[in-house]
């Protein structure tokens, strides 16, 4: 004949109120449960080298971050080819007034103008003078619309004034419905 002995788990587990079966806050639990005493260490640097202890990682990135990788780029440099893709340059030597358009992105001209060019050379009486800039003007808003382009930027430089023979150039441009974008 065999004997079964039931013997109470060890482990403790939650058992609800039988009257609220819902119900799974720890108030509504109707066993106690022991309180367990842990026998106190003593931590020295001993334990901490030895590796018992594992020590949290400092995950924030370091300040000299960007010394290390100076070849990243920022958003707008980024994405400024983009949102401007067209851009103008324009160059004044003593003797000649050349100006281009330039896609960002690819490098490829888009429309060029020159006073150096032979049938302006001759035709104008002076190659640097307002007249001139107003021709050059134009020329580059003729043969921007020839390629589709119908919106440009100037970008000016460190201590660059939008006045004198740039600005002849630039309110030409823009008489002749190239729209300029900032």
């Amino acid at each position: 004949m065999a004997v079964c002995i039931s013997t109470p788990p060890l482990s403790l587990s939650l058992s609800c109120r039988r009257d609220v079966p819902d119900s799974l806050s720890w108030s509504s639990t109707t066993t106690s449960y022991p309180k367990i005493k842990l026998p106190a260490t003593n931590l020295n640097s001993r334990t901490l080298n030895q590796g018992f202890i594992v020590q949290a990682a400092w995950t924030r990135r370091s300040r000299h971050e960007l010394d290390k990788k100076p070849n990243r780029k920022s958003w707008k440099q980024r994405t400024d080819m983009y949102m401007r893709p067209f851009l103008l340059n324009v160059f004044f030597s003593k003797r000649f007034v050349h100006a281009k358009v330039m896609h960002r992105g690819t490098s490829k001209v888009i429309s060029v103008a020159t006073t150096n060019a032979r049938d302006l050379r001759n035709s104008l009486p002076s190659l640097t003078d307002n007249d001139a800039c107003r021709v050059i003007g134009k020329l580059i808003a003729e043969r921007s619309k020839e390629a589709d382009v119908f919106a440009i930027s100037y970008e000016l430089k460190k201590n660059e004034r939008v006045e004198g023979r740039l600005a002849i150039i630039l309110d030409t441009i823009q008489e002749s419905g190239i729209l300029f974008v900032d």
